[in-house]
């Protein structure tokens, strides 16, 4: 059947629209604060929260509270050195000699301040994102949401664009943990090695079964020979056909799993983090050029068994609905079709929507939500993460109109009265209407990108029958020359044809994030991830922290 907004809905529940849908939020996200001035604003996620109960879509999630992220678990991405320094690091610290090298080694600074909690904040974002994973696996869930993450520019050893811990790449690991452990014979059901093979077993079964029915044994022997032999034979019996089950469900594990990124800004922690594995096809829909960070070039595909799993898709300002929903679709729909992943996994940041502070794109929240609509369309397990966004109330506005998406309803475009109602002024509703920003992405340009992209995924004729490279439990991205930090990456300019970097850009010193950069619209893994908090339920956002 077809769903409202044209996508294949296929069936999940009765109507062939319902998904069962889990939701992490922790209450204390909206206490953390980056600092005076910062866009980064943690409070937005309790906006949205709120906006979500008061439209009552609570009621039709399972609602949790995300375990925090232990530094092990962080540790599974990040360097151990770095999440120490996480750890440790605070505001009266870093005045200290010892942190300040490693404050420059670790990128923490301007852009990614050190501020009270920010460990806490780091564990909560990540917490989230592995459990949800932890949901998809189980079956327990078709959608997870975790809007406290889809911090995608942290990397292994340095924060980066407002990110510190890359709670995505942590999730994506969760999701691939199951068929990992097969190919290591553990079993995460059991919990522990594998002891005997099944073949082991399966013969001593027979023998057993062989020895208390054959003949030539002497009566007496059986009868003191029976009841032992029958006990021992039907425990075994059990454990074989059980861990059997076990290794039949791991095979239909996940195997492969597709990241989506439709933030403003180029995914790049993501990609870095499995460019070398066909495990992970990441997918970045961006503004490119002089624009941060710098990367995501059409060309840019992967490299080794990671060749042609990595797909950037450049763009340039003003991008609208029409222009934006021409080329996702097509692309996610061959996508899907050629790569034919088990799991996928959406960074939302709202970025990319009309009159964002950071952002350049003209998206609306309904033409920025129909790419949550058409993956949620393919009824694969998904898992819906946040992201950047710095015009706030735009954002709550946003992912609580993802949300109903997800849940499968369509809200009231009046707002309910909530405490923070008086943010959406003057017009008190769902959806604002965008600006009149001159979208720079000629239709022929956008045909051109389509095609480049369209024949790159052609190379990959059909997923693999056999299961795909293991992806290494800490992912070693390729060296690289060491870079100068204070130099900016030269822009690249679209051409006509390509792009190429503009020769009188390229001695400029790197911008970095300043209160001048602000434009300012025209408007404003394990069972414990899995636990739910019924009282989150009902929960009420509290006062906002102090005005930056």
């Amino acid at each position: 059947m077809e769903d409202s907004a044209g996508g294949a809905s296929l069936r999940s529940g009765p109507d062939g629209k319902k998904r069962r849908v889990t939701y992490f939020y922790e209450p204390t996200i909206g206490d953390y604060y980056y600092g005076q001035g910062h866009p980064m604003k943690p409070h937005r996620i309790r906006m949205a929260h709120n906006l979500i109960v008061h439209y009552s879509l609570h009621r039709r999630m399972e609602i949790n509270r995300p375990f925090p992220a232990g530094p092990d678990d962080i540790r599974r991405f990040h360097t151990e050195e770095y999440v120490d320094f996480l750890n440790a690091v605070t505001p009266d610290s870093i005045s200290d000699p010892t942190y300040s090298r490693h404050l420059k080694r670790f990128n923490v600074g301007e852009d990614c301040p050190v501020f009270d909690g920010l460990f806490g904040f780091c564990q909560a974002s990540a917490g989230g994102s592995i459990g949800a994973a932890v949901k998809l696996n189980r079956g327990d869930a078709d959608i997870a949401i975790n809007w406290a993450g889809g911090l995608h520019h942290a990397k292994k050893s340095e924060a980066s664009g407002f990110c510190y811990v890359n709670d995505i790449v942590l999730g994506i690991l969760e999701l691939l943990k199951y068929h990992r452990d097969r190919r290591q014979n553990t079993y995460p059901v059991l919990h522990h090695k594998r002891h005997m093979s099944n073949t082991s077993k399966a013969t001593i079964l027979i023998r057993c079964c062989m020895a208390t029915f054959t003949p030539g044994i002497t009566l007496q022997f059986k009868q003191q020979l029976f009841p032992t032999l029958l006990v021992f034979t039907m425990i075994l019996a059990v454990e074989f056909l059980f861990e059997l089950s076990v290794e039949l469900l791991l095979l239909k594990g996940i195997l492969r799993v597709l990241y989506v990124d439709i933030d403003v800004h180029h995914g790049d922690g993501v990609e870095e983090a499995f460019y070398t594995t066909d495990r992970v096809m990441t997918v970045s829909f961006h503004k490119f050029g002089d624009f941060f960070p710098g990367t995501g070039h059409i060309r840019d595909v992967g490299v080794g068994n990671g060749k042609y799993y990595a797909l950037n898709v450049p763009l340039n300002d003003g991008m609208d609905d029409e222009s934006f929903r021409g080329l996702f679709r097509p692309i996610i729909q061959k996508v899907m079709e050629v790569y034919q992943p088990d799991a996928v996994v959406l960074q939302c940041g709202a970025d990319s929507l009309s009159g964002d502070r950071l952002g350049c794109f003209n998206l609306s929240v309904k033409g920025h939500a129909d790419c949550l609509r058409f993956l949620r369309s393919f009824n694969v397990p998904l898992m819906v993460l946040g992201g950047g966004g710095y015009t706030i109330r735009n954002v709550a506005r946003c992912w609580c109109y993802e949300t109903a998406v997800a849940v499968g309803v369509e809200p009231d475009n009046k707002l309910p009265y909530n405490e923070y109602y008086e943010y959406f002024g003057p017009d008190y509703t769902l959806h604002v209407e965008v600006g009149s920003m001159e979208n720079l992405n000629a239709p022929r340009d956008m045909e051109k990108i389509r095609n480049m992209l369209l024949e790159q995924l052609s190379r990959l004729s059909h997923a693999p029958s056999v299961p795909f490279q293991t992806t290494p439990s800490t992912i070693q991205p390729p060296e690289e020359a060491e870079e100068d930090m204070d130099e900016r990456p030269k822009p690249r300019i679209w051409n006509g044809d390509d792009y190429e970097s503009d020769p009188e850009e390229d001695e400029k010193p790197l911008r970095r994030f300043s209160n001048s950069d602000v434009i300012q619209p025209t408007t404003d893994a394990d069972m414990r991830y899995g636990e739910v908090s019924q009282d989150l339920k009902e929960v009420k956002a509290e006062e906002q922290p102090p005005a930056s």
